[in-house]
This record gives structure tokens, sequence and C-alpha cells, in this order.
């Protein structure tokens, strides 16, 4: 680095294997040196661009632009990615320190000037510089960025801009990290035959390893990571412990003390309205919006509520059958929260005559990942090869080269399957390094994608296999679907490389991949017994495909309320009490009282923990419209992986990333934009609707 502050070169020279950094070489004693290094030289990088005395050029600002800032770049993948996968106390406190302290280097950035000025001045006469269509879109890029970051406005608001940023991204690394507290801070624990009642083998020995991994020498432990707690949930037999469990799983940051999330949302929420009167808008949705397929709120809320008339009228019919299970018991209370999942699995084993303990011996995770891989490999014609013996930020990570048919590496692949009490909860995909063919100053040209996926399965036991729930393995296959699309990029420039695309077109082929986990032919290969190897039977495999819709209310209903929530926080501004208004909310709804939204305000991490999915939750409900869209190509060719349409796929979809408008890729993959007709049909919530206002 440029700079004379001691810094371990690990964090910036990357010579582990095939480009991998050596994880085992950084100490989170080296992060702070290495972060003040870091910014140093992307500021020096920064003012030589904006002070290069000749015109500007495409080259010399715009591109300089984009490889800029490499050593930060490379400091900020180790670090966020164990900030969230492998968490301590050292890297908590220098998260909430990092943050604000990024947000004012960017922020920093964005209203220099003179660099604008360069930015502007090739912005207004774009037309006629002869870019191709990616460079125009990574120029638009950067002017926006400009615009957004308070470029146009007068110093003083420049500087209160700057200043709502700085504190917005300290209060999301708090938020995050008290959700992550509440949830390592409650367990309970079990030790007699009747608390256990009801519960498989499988999750039993899940709540054994959990209670190793906590320390417990005996016993087992119900926690609130989700591959544990809902599985309690479905098959516990104990109401009683039922109920103590699921109300600590929804209040998490809804503890009244110091990992109490309400202030915070009420401070972001009043932050984020100020900061899009700034920038002219006039709400924080507005601003969110017009950079993404949907546009406006209007166009958000006229899907979200054509979905949730159909969702919340199913939602109640189901209610209603589980009620009729409960009688039949000779039990007399109505279906709450923590008696959905228990009733309607046996209401799923009475419909299909089948149950989710029964489908978990065939679902290995070694099986299901097989599975996702040899799907790519018929698709998209690479290959995932595991390399042993490369360190990675944890033990449990797990290394694969992916291969082109012609044996050439593509990318690397990082796995991290398990929870544990240092990660946080959820599946996420990121990128250690994203896609690009430009020069660096290190003397390389382009760049290896480095992808990695994080889940939170249940860990077996010693010698055992991991078991999914059909649910953990749609978790896996959206999650791969992500990777794929930073995996196959192929673009030239870094900020339109995988996954920089809005954010309700991100969704797409995620949502898309978990298409296939449910081919017959694939769940025929790799759907087999963890013990004796047998295929699962026919009949039992009809039955899933049959019940593929079941609980479709509710779980529409859990997602719906979510993004609804969601829009109003951000449409409505700044609020005295946050749960007051999602209470309001609901009730206007007619929320059912047996079901909560899948994500409760205090601990709405898409939402609060950063602002990545602020009025923007939504999309994965938008992408689905257009995933289920997308499929149907596939089922009119008559051929799930149809090697014509596979390769539109590829070019138009996985490839492009951000370097084509999602209107237009989309178009020339499909020959037109869907309605959401395939999507309703798809979750059992059939009708014929248009999306009010919206182009998807």
């Amino acid at each position: 680095m440029s700079s004379t502050i001691p810094v371990n070169p690990a964090l910036v020279n990357w010579d582990g294997h095939q480009g991998l950094p050596r994880f085992d070489q950084v100490k989170d004693a080296d992060f702070a040196p290495g972060f003040e290094a870091a910014l140093a030289s992307h500021e020096t990088e920064i003012d030589a661009i904006a002070n290069n005395p000749e015109d500007p050029t495409f080259a010399n600002t715009v591109v300089a632009l984009e490889v800029a800032g490499d050593e930060l770049s490379r400091v900020s993948a180790i670090f966020w990615g164990k900030a969230g996968a492998h968490t301590n106390e050292n890297i908590q406190a220098l998260e909430r320190e990092i943050a604000p302290k990024m947000s004012r280097h960017y922020s920093k950035i964005g209203m220099n000037e003179a660099l604008f000025r360069r930015i502007d001045t090739l912005w207004e006469k774009r037309k006629e510089l002869g870019l191709t269509v990616e460079e125009e879109r990574v120029l638009e890029r950067h002017w926006k960025g400009f615009v957004r970051a308070g470029a146009k406005l007068p110093k003083a608001e420049q500087e209160r801009l700057a200043d709502i940023n700085e504190k917005l991204a300290g209060l999301g690394a708090k938020f995050g990290q008290n959700v992550l507290g509440d949830e390592k801070g409650w367990s309970l624990k079990l030790t007699e035959e009747a608390e256990l009642e009801g519960l498989p083998a499988f999750l039993r020995d899940a709540m054994a390893s959990a209670a190793r991994e906590r320390d417990e020498a005996d016993g087992y432990l119900v926690t609130l990571s989700r591959s544990i707690i809902e599985p309690f949930l479905t098959f516990s037999t104990r109401r009683d412990l039922r109920e103590q469990a699921f109300k600590a799983w929804v209040a998490r940051g809804e503890n009244d003390g110091e990992r109490d999330n309400r202030g915070i949302v009420r401070e972001v929420l009043a932050l984020r309205t100020e900061k899009a009167k700034l920038l002219g808008y006039e709400n924080f949705a507005a601003l969110k919006l017009d950079n993404t397929m949907a546009k406006t709120a209007a166009a958000v809320n006229g899907l979200l509520r054509q979905v949730w008339e159909k969702a919340r009228a199913k939602a109640l019919e189901e209610e209603a059958d589980l009620g009729r299970l409960i009688s039949e018991e000779g039990k007399n209370h109505e279906v709450m929260p923590w008696d959905w999942r228990y009733y309607s699995e046996k209401l799923r084993e009475r419909l299909f005559n089948f149950s989710e303990s029964e489908l978990k011996p065939y679902l290995q995770l070694e099986k299901v990942l097989e599975a996702c891989f040899d799907v790519a490999e018929r698709l998209f014609e690479i290959k995932a090869v595991e390399v042993k013996g490369v360190t990675a930020y944890h033990p449990d990570v797990r290394v694969f080269e992916i291969h082109d048919k012609d044996g050439a590496l593509k990318a690397l692949f990082l796995g991290d399957y398990f929870a544990r009490s240092s990660k946080r909860s959820g599946a996420w995909m990121n990128s250690i390094q994203s896609q690009h063919k430009l020069p660096l100053k290190n003397g390389s040209t382009g760049e290896l994608p480095i992808i990695y996926n994080v889940c939170n399965f249940a860990k077996p036991a010693e010698g055992k296999p991991a078991l999914l729930s059909l649910d953990d393995a749609r978790t896996l296959f959206h999650e791969f679907g992500h990777a794929l699309h930073g995996m196959l990029s192929d673009v030239t420039y870094p900020s339109v490389s995988g996954t920089g695309v809005s954010r309700d077109f991100v969704e797409l082929p995620s949502q898309l991949y978990e298409h296939w986990l449910t081919v017959p032919e694939i769940l025929e290969k790799y759907a087999v017994h963890y013990e004796t190897g047998a295929p699962m039977p026919k009949a039992l495999l009809d039955k899933v495909l049959a019940a593929r819709t079941f609980n479709a209310g509710f779980n529409t209903v859990e997602f719906t309320s979510s993004a609804l929530v969601d829009m109003a926080f951000h449409t409505q501004g700044a609020v005295g009490d946050p749960m007051a208004v999602q209470k309001q909310v609901l009730e206007e709804l007619g929320m059912p009282t047996s079901i909560v939204m899948r994500h409760a305000t205090p601990h709405f991490q898409h939402v609060f923990s950063g602002d990545g999915y602020s009025a923007g939750y939504y999309s994965y409900m938008w992408s689905e419209v257009l995933d289920a869209d997308a499929f149907s190509a596939f089922e009119e060719a008559g051929n799930p992986f149809d090697p014509v349409m596979a390769r539109k796929l590829k070019n138009n979809i996985y490839s492009v990333g951000g370097s084509i408008d999602p209107e237009e890729t989309y178009t020339a993959f499909r020959g037109k934009l869907p309605s959401p007709e395939a999507m309703l049909k798809k979750k059992g919530l059939a009708m014929v609707a248009e999306v009010s206002g919206g182009d998807a």
C-alpha cells in the first residue's frame, strides 16, 4: 500500500490458492491499520483523478474511478465477510467504528466538486463520446451516484447529508449486532424425554450439536437459528414449549435493554426521511425506487395488495382447516402462531400422506449440493471441483474451483453452510472479488470472481450427514443462483459486474434457480436415502410435487405483510412509534392473528441492518413475477434443460450483470415482459392480474 502505516500484506496481496486471501495469516488486530492505510491510499487515488490537469475523458475519469480503491475493496471483503459469518467482540467493536468512517469517506468522494465536474462534463456530452451500451450504463451509474451523494447540493446541505449517512451506517451496524446478540443470548435447554416428545432424530441430533457448540455437557438446546426453531415448532407436541420458543424468536430486537432496536428504527426512519428530502424526493421510498424496475411505490403496492387479498383469503381457509384438527383432538384453543407449523404438518400428512420427517432422510446436504452443481453443468456447461486443504475464514467453509467446458478456471466458490453462534442468521451470497476485465495498478488485467454462500443449516452430530428440509434445500439452490450470477459474469467494468443490478432484478437469477430443485429428474437422481442410498420412492416424490403449493396462504401472508410494512414506513417518513405504525398497517390489512410477519420490525435486518432492502423487500415478489415467467419458457420448450433456452438465459440474464437495462435484457431472453399470472399460479393463488403502474 502507498502508506507508511505498517500493514499486514496478507490483507491486500492475495497469493493463496488461485488468488484467494490467506485468511489464516490475517488477525483481528490487522484490520484497523489495514483500513487506515487503504482509506488513505484510496483518497490519494481520488485526488489524482479529480485534479488531473487533462480534460476529462472516459478513460482518465470513469475507468480510473472503476479501478481506484482496490486495496480498500480487498480489506473490506475480508473484514465484512468475517463480520457477517464469523464475528466476535473485537470485530463487532471495529464494525461500529468502521461503518461510519467508511460512510464519511464515500460521502467526501461524492461531494468532491472537481471530481463531479469531470463526471458531469462527460454526462452532458455522453452521446458524443462513442460509448458502448455498457460504458454508458457505467457512466450513468457514476453520475447518479454523485447526485445521490449530494454533489449538486449547497455545501451546508452536503455536510448534513454526510452526517446522516454516517449516522445511518453506525445505526445499521448496531441493529444487526443487537439481533445477533439476542439470537446468541437465548436458548431453551431440554433434558427430559417428555420435553422431547414428537421431535424426530434429525432434530434431536441438531439440538444436541447446538448444545455442545454452546459448551453444554449434556441435553438438547432449542436455539433461535431458523434451522432449529422452525422444525421444533413443527414437531414438538409440547404446546407450552412451542409458545415459549416462538415468543423468544419473534421478540428478537424487541427486548428492553441495550439490545432494544425500537429506538434505532425510529432514528433510522427519521434520518432516511431527511435524506430523501435533501435530495429532492417526496419520501425515502421514492429515492430508493427511482432506479428500479418498479419505479414507484404505487406500482409496488399495486402488486402487493393484489397478492395480499388472495393470500389472506387462502390463509383463512388454511386456518379453518387447522382449527378443525385442533377440535378433533378435543381441544378448544384458537390457532395461534406457535400452533401453525405443528398443525399444518399434521394436515399435510393427512392431505398428501407424507411428513417433513419422512422427506428429510432423502435430502442430504451433500446430495443437494451435487444437484446444484449438476444443474449448473447442464444449463451453463460449468463444473465444480472441490479443493481440499485450502484454509478459509472458518474450518466449516469449503472451497470449489469452477471450470468451463474446456477446463479453464472461471471462478472460485466458497460454501459456508452450518449455523454457529458467531454467524448472523439467514442466508446470503457475497463476493470476495468481482469479475471484470480492466487492468489494475498491480499489473494484472481483470479479476476472477470469488463468490461465497452462507447458510445456517443445523450442524449434524459427529459422523452423521446433514439432512435438510425442503425449505433448506430451496435456500441452498436460491443462494447458489445468486452465486452463479456472480460467477458467470462476463462484463468489462466492476460496477456492473454480477449482482450489480437493480434491487428488484437481483433476485431473479436466485429465485429462478430454485425451480430446478423440484425438476423430477433431479429429485430422482439426488434425493436418495442417507442410509440405504435408495432413491426417494416415486409415490413420495409425486406427493412432494403435488404439495408444492401447500400452505401457500400462510407463506405469502408472512412475506407480503412484511413487504407492506416496509413500504408504509418509507412512504410515511419519520414516525414517533414504529411499532404503532406496524400495528396499524397490520390491522388495516386484517392480518390473521394466527400468523405474524416473517420479519417483525425490530429484527427486520433486510431493511434496518443497512439499507440494502429498505423500501425494497417487495423485490423478492417482483422478481418472482419474472422467475415464474422465465421458467415457463423451459416448460414451453418441453425440456427443463433446453440448450437453446439455457444459452439465452446465460447470455441475457446470468452473464450481463448491470451492463444492460433489466427490461431490455429480460425481453431479449423472453421476448416480452411478464404479468403476475404465472407467479400466482406457481403459488397456488392463481388469478389474472396486471401490475398497477409498473413494468413487471
